[in-house]
């Protein structure tokens, strides 16, 4: 997408640093800069992205080193992080929940990043609105608990009418109430002032990134692929309805493709162990895994290599920008706007939904035989759940090969 058809006035500037992540820090990488380095005007001009400058300027009253700093770019000083306020008690606390989402949930380094942004947008805020940024000192006797709660809804009254969206708010608010909760498991916090903020807002809760793809869209998608690597990026996403994380680290160790349960198996997920059912799409992956072999007798085993990272596959934010340019070119879009990955798991859930209600359906007329006037009852208490699992898999897997195998 051209700086030109970019619509920079109607973006937040959580939307815009979103939009750097996703796009803008991409085509600075394929142009060769390195992305460790902090971009100048020039590099921007280069990519074809000037029109962001003029927007921080005259909308966002920010100029394009502070926004760099925004998304991440920060020169950091001996003392570390500049989080602009002066009080020593939170910013070292600050860096030590940093310093668990870096050691101990290993998340990408943009997300930290971000993280940590939306962390100083607040307390900055915070001690501009209240005199003192010491808000940590103010959460550890129960007495202030109400003081404190008033302190923060002010906070969140002026983000409420800064921020663009409702999922940039809501976001910012999951951050400040990981961070309070990071502060009670620690017992230095009494209590969180934030948890139940979310509740005097009436902010979406149904984001536009939870929106789902439709069939179309996904017969599309795979129609453009013009790579099996291009085409795994949306059976994963779409078909066997994956994590963006989870697809990045995708390894041929995880891959179960003989018998009659075919599965990826999972040691770690977002609720622990599991598996996922190669319902469709064992030959594609099989066809996949044969050609990395073949083209590199050193091949690491990731589905998605890669030889800049450490790790030896890509990162989330990559599967991310992936899809999103396979959706530019395949012409899809939601609601007007680029797709997210999240609306390719987002697909699998409401496909997934629709076979189940079409098994329900078809067992509409055992159930009339047993003298129920509920489906369900056929589907709990007289089928095992091996025949359950059976049925639902068929169910879906031709749902998915209609909708893969028809050209757009």
């Amino acid at each position: 997408m051209s700086s030109e058809q970019i619509q920079w006035s109607h973006k937040s500037l959580e939307e815009l640093r979103e939009f750097w992540n996703a796009e803008i820090g991409f085509e600075l990488q394929r142009a060769g800069h390195d992305l460790e380095d902090k971009p100048t005007y020039q590099d921007l001009l280069d990519v074809g992205y000037g029109g962001l400058t003029y927007t921080l300027r005259e909308h966002h009253e920010m100029t394009f080193s502070e926004f760099l700093a925004f998304v991440g770019y920060v020169e950091e000083s001996e003392e570390g992080y500049p989080w602009g306020v002066d009080d020593e008690t939170t910013t070292e606390e600050l860096e030590s929940f940093i310093r668990t989402l870096e050691r101990r949930q290993g998340l990408a380094d943009t997300t930290v990043a971000t993280k940590r942004s939306r962390l100083a947008t607040y307390v900055q805020l915070y001690d501009r609105l209240h005199g003192q940024a010491n808000l940590v000192a103010r959460v550890v006797d129960t007495a202030e608990r109400a003081a404190e709660i008033r302190r923060v809804l002010v906070v969140f009254d002026e983000l409420d009418v800064e921020l663009g969206t409702d999922a940039s708010k809501q976001r910012y608010l999951s951050d400040v109430n990981q961070f309070y909760s990071h502060l009670e498991r620690r017992a230095i916090a009494a209590f969180n002032p934030a948890s139940r903020i979310s509740e005097e807002y009436n902010w979406n809760r149904e984001e536009k990134d939870n929106q789902p793809l439709s069939s179309e869209d996904v017969r599309r998608l795979y129609g453009a692929a013009e790579s099996s690597e291009e085409e795994l990026l949306v059976l994963a996403l779409c078909a066997w309805g994956l994590r963006r994380n989870e697809v990045a680290s995708l390894h041929v160790s995880q891959m179960v493709l003989e018998g009659e349960d075919p599965h990826i198996y999972f040691k770690e997920r977002k609720n622990g162990p599991g598996t996922v059912a190669l319902v469709y799409g064992r030959e594609q992956l099989s066809d996949h895994i044969d050609a990395l072999r073949a083209q590199d007798d050193e091949w690491n085993g990731y589905l998605f290599p890669s030889t800049a990272s450490s790790s030896g596959h890509i990162v989330g934010e990559t599967v991310q920008s992936r899809f999103q340019r396979l959706s530019s070119r395949a012409g899809v879009t939601v609601r007007g706007e680029t797709p997210t990955s999240k609306m390719g798991r987002r697909f699998w859930y409401t496909t997934y939904m629709d076979a189940q209600r079409q098994l329900l359906e078809n067992l509409d007329v055992i159930a009339g035989d047993q003298g129920s006037s509920d489906a369900n009852v056929v589907l709990e208490n007289y089928l095992s759940e091996a025949e359950r699992r059976k049925y639902r898999r068929e169910f879906m897997g031709e749902r998915l090969s209609d909708i893969f195998e028809t050209q757009p």
